[in-house]
């Protein structure tokens, strides 16, 4: 995962596919240097050898890009549909408490109003440890006085069916926030983009060092060089919904819609 303390955890997308994008092309320069080393004092070396390496090299880069592309897109769709899910969640209790008397209802609304906003302030403080921990106290906090109104109703009550149907529910809205905290800090491991990272640069060294023109084409190197930052540029992205370009704001909306639920 993207460890908080690491250097990838710290370092803005767009810098790193920046700095990535210049060491791709100093690889390049550099491998083609090597390669007129090469063939000035050791002319009879080939760099043909090198084909199959380079071929290697570069299908289990793309392998791998694909791999953790693949990773990363479901670990975001995960986090949209949770996202969904608790708010989804939130609506069911919120419509259960209708069906108890009015003073009741209305204890169990004013509780459901303070806790769609701790869940929203959640989301609201993106990386924010401190701010998140807040969040995650006032929820728990909220849904204690829930759960603690309803278990006490189930037992005083002759009337089974509301506490039958809150009491589920209750504990659905409560196993999402786990669900989504857990989702939140599941990363692609460090160690993977890191490969990612050194094999796009070898892969260009080696094409710098097996090229065998005089003059370099700048056009193939270019596109692989983009192709490639932009690929890892969107892996790490993704992977970081609450500051990235990609993130998951439109499904968050479906939480902040739950406060019409109040509105009269």
């Amino acid at each position: 995962m993207l460890y908080p303390g690491s250097i990838l955890a710290q370092t803005p997308t767009a810098i790193i596919a920046f700095v990535l994008l210049i060491i791709i092309f100093l690889s390049y320069l550099a491998g083609a240097q090597l390669g007129n080393y090469q063939k000035k004092y050791n002319p009879e070396a080939k760099a043909d050898g090198v084909g199959p390496l380079e071929g290697a090299l570069l299908g289990l880069l793309a392998l791998l890009l694909s791999f953790t592309f693949s990773m990363s897109a479901s670990r975001f769709d995960k986090r949209n549909s949770l996202i969904v899910d608790e708010a989804n969640n939130i609506s069911t209790v919120v419509l259960r408490a209708d069906m108890y008397p009015d003073s009741i209802r209305s204890l169990f609304k004013n509780d459901l109003r303070e806790y769609i906003e701790a869940r929203i302030a959640y989301y609201k403080a993106g990386n924010d440890k401190l701010l998140i921990n807040k969040s995650l106290a006032d929820a728990t906090r909220i849904f204690n006085t829930l759960w603690q109104r309803a278990n006490e109703l189930s037992r005083n009550s002759t009337t089974t069916i509301p506490h039958s149907l809150m009491i589920p529910a209750l504990n659905d809205i409560r196993d999402v926030v786990t669900s989504r905290d857990a989702a939140r800090v599941a990363r692609v491991p460090d160690p993977i983009i890191w490969l990612l990272i050194i094999l796009s640069i070898l892969g260009s060294l080696i094409i710098g060092y097996s090229r065998k023109e005089k003059k370099s084409d700048w056009i193939v190197l270019s596109v692989y060089a983009l192709m490639t930052v932009v690929t890892i540029y969107t892996i790490i992205d993704l992977d970081r919904p609450r500051q990235g370009m990609i993130n998951t704001d439109t499904a968050h909306q479906k939480m902040i819609e739950l406060r019409e639920l109040f509105a009269k």
